[in-house]
């Protein structure tokens, strides 16, 4: 089988703004269809690498190739379109469809056009006086329905509902030609990406896998790099023993080995304990947070006014922990209003615990005191904070949430604008809330401040209330989702995130109401399946079973005679090739045993 076709070549590029080194000895390449993600810190130089690929961006010093008739595609964040054009001029072209019976009858564009909601846009609108995530949506279009060997997207996820980042997922796996995406959305990066690129410290380390390999990966680097330094010191210490004492004794060597991934976090605590926190919260709080009570409550429309709830009751308790979804202009953003009391409903009422301390970050950047350095805006609200059980200076919070000693008296008018939205985030939580209500946090992060919010909020006593897109952020930090599905009511959602889809993939069935959801049902079309069956496949799932433990013993051999080889330039791609060849059979085989185990599950 002949290897795939590199589309794009980077050999030792180095690129740097200023003071400042982006890229730093640089060499990788894309290959024809592979699906990359892109992650790292912001400010470390994703987009910088994305501009160099593209040739939008020269390298300072060393080589790009790309392949003489490559087609590429870029969707930036900035969703520049030409001025006066309609979103038929941007996504259907004539220099591309010349009459109106060629897309219409081509079934990827009319699922372009319905998945990212361009047909209720309609396609002779003007481009000029959309909306930013409007805009957005039509420059994604006009890439995805163009036949491109390279498809580079910077944040895409950004202004689409679940519904949409699901559609998108699904659609970007099924297309022809390869893929490089930067997002913070670690869902989506499950779920599409085959290959992970971590951008760090100029340096570019590539990993096998999406988000979740990515992240195991990286811990067992970070594992092997403090046994090393481990060593490192034992090697001083005896240096300096020896400097005082004479020639030491002889000793063994200490061996170390990679561990699975259960090794690594077999001894780590759950993420959070939900009932202390609740018990907690209960003192803190009281009795009531929130109590809609009968809400009716409508928005001017075209014709006449659009409701949006309609008899909405729901309770919010102490330590709850709720994610809020819905199709976009459901009304999310207008349900947190109604709690703060910054809109008042049309009929019924908002009862509001007396000791509630609400703080909420809105999707906006709020005015910041450009006046002041990052520290500085930071101690404006509080010089120590509690959260949970813990003390913590503005310093070093500030510090977590990705402000070294050396960023913290940068002025506030300088920051980018994701560090405009962390320095929101870190003062909302100097102020000691008992109820944070998040409306999309996750825009403008990256995946570190990402993790960081949520071992914040995973000692957080109090009421978490979070309207997000992001599925990932949704499943980890909350412990119950609930739905607006645009008919004016609150859905319960026992099965999460994938119910909500399931249900509106079903043509918006009717959901349980949110005070009174019951059990999902078994579904009445499950197969039944024979004894013969059952035993066949537990027969097969225990084969595989030994399969897989011969595959990761080979993967683990080759790992270690890789790290042994890593001067020898040729070894290593041999190397390499073999162990490419065993994670694709690994994976299959996983695959296999996961269809077997359902079976034999019976």
């Amino acid at each position: 089988m002949s290897a795939p076709l590199n589309l794009v070549n980077l050999e030792r590029v180095h690129k740097a703004h200023g003071t400042t080194v982006l890229l730093d000895d640089v060499s990788l390449g894309i290959a024809a269809g592979e699906r990359i993600g892109v992650v790292g810190r912001n400010g470390s130089g994703k987009s910088t690498l994305l501009g160099v690929l593209t040739g939008r961006e020269e390298p300072d010093s060393g080589r790009v190739t790309r392949r003489g008739d490559l087609a590429v595609g870029v969707l930036d964040q900035s969703g520049t379109l030409p001025p006066g054009a309609t979103v038929r001029d941007v996504v259907l072209p004539e220099s591309l469809f010349a009459a109106e019976h060629e897309w219409a009858a081509d079934p990827a564009v009319r699922s372009v056009l319905t998945g990212l909601e361009l047909d209720r846009l309609g396609l002779d609108s003007p481009v000029a006086p959309m909306s930013g995530g409007e805009r957005r949506r039509v420059a994604l279009a006009a890439g995805l329905v163009r036949p491109l060997d390279l498809l580079v997207l910077d944040e895409p996820t950004n202004h689409l509902d679940v519904e949409g980042v699901a559609w998108l997922a699904d659609y970007v796996k099924n297309r022809v030609g390869a893929l490089v995406v930067v997002t913070h959305d670690r869902w989506f990066l499950d779920e599409v990406c085959s290959r992970t690129w971590e951008v760090a410290d100029g340096r570019v380390h590539a990993y096998e896998g999406g988000y979740a390999a990515y992240t195991l990966a990286r811990a067992e680097r970070a594992r092997i790099a403090a046994a090393t330094e481990e060593r490192r010191l034992n090697l001083v210490r005896k240096e300096l023993a020896w400097l005082r004492r004479g020639p030491p004794a002889r000793t063994s060597k200490p061996r170390f080995r990679i561990e699975a991934a259960q090794a690594l976090i077999e001894d780590e605590p759950p993420p959070r304990d939900s009932l202390a926190l609740k018990g907690f919260a209960s003192r803190r709080l009281g009795r009531t947070v929130y109590d809609v009570e009968d809400v009716d409550y409508a928005v001017p429309g075209d014709d006449a006014p659009r409701p949006l709830f309609r008899d909405l009751t729901w309770h919010v308790g102490p330590g709850d922990r709720i994610g809020v979804v819905g199709v976009n202009g459901a009304g999310k953003t207008t349900l947190l209003r109604l709690l703060l009391g910054e809109t008042e409903p049309d009929r019924g009422r908002v009862v509001r615990g007396q000791t509630v301390a609400p703080a909420c970050l809105s999707q906006h950047v709020t005015e910041l005191p450009g006046r002041l350095r990052v520290l500085e805006a930071v101690q404006e609200i509080a010089r120590i904070a509690r959260i949970g059980n813990q003390e913590i200076s503005a310093s070093s919070l500030a510090e977590r949430f990705g402000f070294p000693a050396s960023r913290q008296w940068t002025p506030v008018g300088d920051l980018s604008g994701g560090e405009r939205r962390r320095l929101q985030l870190l003062r909302l939580l100097m102020g000691e809330p008992n109820v944070l209500l998040l409306d999309e946090p996750t825009n403008d992060l990256d995946i570190d401040t990402l993790t960081a919010l949520e071992d914040l909020l995973d000692g957080f006593p109090g009421t978490v209330l979070v309207v997000s897109h992001d599925r990932y952020f949704v499943d980890r930090v909350c412990d119950s989702v609930v739905a607006l599905m645009g008919d004016g009511s609150l859905a319960a959602l026992p099965g999460g995130v994938e119910e909500y889809l399931a249900r509106r993939a079903a043509g918006e069935a009717a959901l349980p109401s949110a005070t009174s959801a019951a059990p999902a049902a078994a579904p009445a079309d499950a197969p039944v399946r024979s004894g013969g069956e059952v035993r066949a496949a537990r027969k097969e799932a225990a084969r595989l079973e030994r399969r897989l433990e011969k595959l990761t013993a080979e993967e683990e051999r080759l790992h270690g005679e890789l790290a042994t080889a890593a001067t020898d330039h040729t070894r290593v791609l041999e190397l390499d090739e073999r162990l490419r060849v065993v994670l694709a059979e690994k994976e299959q085989v996983e695959t296999d045993w996961l269809v077997a185990a359902e079976v034999a599950e019976g």
